[in-house]
């Protein structure tokens, strides 16, 4: 087992062996992550790195400098403060804040431990690089060598098209196979071995082939397969959902374009895993922080310092979810639970609320159902499965939305299944709308023409017209969006010079029609 070099980081004397010893409780529970480092650094550091999402190393753009100056005028205002911040890398690295008090250095640790173990061991990051280190500074030095080329203010305007479309990224694709691999020196097709096979043939005896195979058929389904071939293929052949790779693939881009656009894919797909999991791995962090502290890590002294920053991070706002507070307690929820049996179908069929609250079959199985979840489950499917009207209840949990005739925000319904559905719809995709590609060449122009899949929330009219600019700017043609806007299918398109938005029917009449 390869234990963490304390060696390797700046910490002093007296935090190394408080990470000694916090590692020492984080595996004694059973949690598994790669060497850890943590580094020491002030806040000014921090917020540095932060605004660079962890990497010190990352490439160059002004983006960067604007975060750090919001991180830096929220700290320094006492409306925020970075307490902790971990890389899923092998090593992990963690930052440590120079000026907080060891019980902050304490839950800090025992947090990153939770995280690093969740970033080992869930199956959604298994695909995602573990020296993202090494890999986020040879981004930063190829853009570098880009802007020395081409010119600092060619390359930012070229890197902020490609972010306006950064999370147009397929999330699944790492796991599902979406196309046929082919070989570059596969030679075959429409005149290869494609052409040269015929229609499928029926096995039989040769007396009996004209019979089982009449010439006739065979014949009119060779036809058949010629001209099927002869018909245009649509581009793609199946509408496409990383928008990034089929701009990769199919854009008239020039070869630092294409370097750069890469390197944008690259990130997106690294830290797409953590958009998927934010509650999970928040929630898992705070539950073995709180379970090391309060059973280990805590000295009398720094009772009261811990219970205050602690409830702090796990305060619940009016208008906001908070995923600390929801991840630790539906992690405890389950813990529960299975340590008392109650699940399964016995379980799930009584319908006594006095029953099933007292429900206690000592099976014991918490601890291991919990760490199963943790390695299996994203925030979508974590939700979907374990959320229950109970829980709701417990946690007073409501769906919350805008009154227009009192111009008010306001709770609109506690009831559980809208409850539920209004949590999953806010998870399906990252939150963000799903874009994909239906045609690459659109009235046989060479426009790109896109379809925003509806699922109730329209898309704000003024960042779709900027995005579709600066798709512009990328495919170098007309490209067209097709969405719903006020109920009625719209195209919104930029040609280069102008805007155009073409309404047609709306769905109800479309739906109308089809029943």
């Amino acid at each position: 087992m390869r234990m963490a070099s304390v060696e390797t980081s700046n910490l002093p004397p007296q935090l190394a062996a408080i990470q000694r010893e916090m590692e020492g409780y984080a595996r004694g529970h059973g949690l598994d992550f790669f060497p850890t480092i943590f580094e020491y650094i002030d806040a000014d550091h921090l917020n540095a790195i932060a605004a660079k999402g962890g990497f010190p190393v990352r490439y160059p753009h002004w983006r960067f400098g604007m975060e750090y100056e919001r991180l830096s005028k929220g700290y320094h205002h006492g409306l925020q403060k970075i307490y902790e911040m971990v890389i899923n890398n092998d090593p992990c690295y963690a930052y440590l804040m120079t000026n907080n008090s060891q019980t902050d250095q304490k839950l800090v640790m025992a947090h990153v431990y939770g995280h690093c173990d969740f970033f080992k061991n869930n199956f959604f990051f298994s695909k995602t690089s573990r020296k993202m280190m090494d890999e986020m500074a040879n981004h930063g030095n190829r853009v570098r060598r880009h802007m020395d080329e081409v010119g600092v203010e060619e390359v930012e305007e070229f890197i902020d098209a490609c972010l306006s479309v950064e999370d147009q990224i397929d999330i699944h694709s790492p796991f599902i196979r979406r196309r046929d691999d082919r070989s570059r020196y596969d030679f075959h097709g429409e005149n290869g071995k494609e052409e040269a096979e015929g229609p499928p043939r029926f096995r039989a005896k040769n007396y009996m082939d004209s019979f089982i195979n009449p010439r006739d058929k065979l014949a009119a389904a060779s036809k058949e397969m010629q001209d099927k071939r002869r018909e245009p293929k649509s581009f793609p052949e199946r509408p496409e959902r990383d928008l990034l790779l089929f701009l990769l693939e199919h854009a008239p881009l020039n070869a630092w374009q294409a370097d750069v656009l890469s390197i944008i894919r690259d990130e997106a797909y690294y830290f797409a895993p953590q958009a998927q999991t934010k509650i999970m791995n928040e929630g898992w962090a705070s539950y073995w922080h709180s379970t090391i502290m309060t059973r280990q890590g805590l000295t009398a002294a720094e009772v009261v310092c811990y219970c205050d920053h602690h409830s702090g991070t796990m305060a619940s706002s009016p208008t906001q979810l908070n995923p600390y507070k929801l991840g630790i307690e539906l992690f405890r929820d389950i813990e529960d639970r299975w340590n008392r049996g109650a699940f399964g179908k016995e379980y799930n069929e009584c319908d006594d609320y006095r029953q099933r609250r007292e429900w206690n079959t000592k099976a014991g199985l918490g601890r291991e159902k919990i760490f199963e979840v943790r390695r299996i489950h994203n925030d979508l499917t974590f939700i979907d499965e374990f959320l229950t009207l109970d829980f709701v209840r417990e946690q007073k949990l409501f769906k919350f939305g805008y009154n227009a005739s009192t111009e008010y925000y306001e709770i609109e319904t506690r009831e559980f299944p809208r409850v539920k559905q209004q949590l999953l719809a806010s998870l399906t995709n990252l939150g963000r709308p799903q874009i994909t590609v239906r045609d690459g060449n659109y009235k046989n122009r060479g426009e790109l023409y896109l379809e925003h899949t509806f699922n109730g929330v329209e898309l704000q009219l003024d960042y779709a017209k900027e995005t579709l600019r600066n798709l512009q700017k990328l495919w170098n043609r007309p490209v067209h969006l097709e969405t719903v806007l006020e109920e009625a299918r719209t195209v919104i398109t930029f040609d280069g010079a102008e805007h155009d938005i073409e309404k047609g029917e709306s769905i109800e009449l479309a739906e109308g029609a089809q029943l």
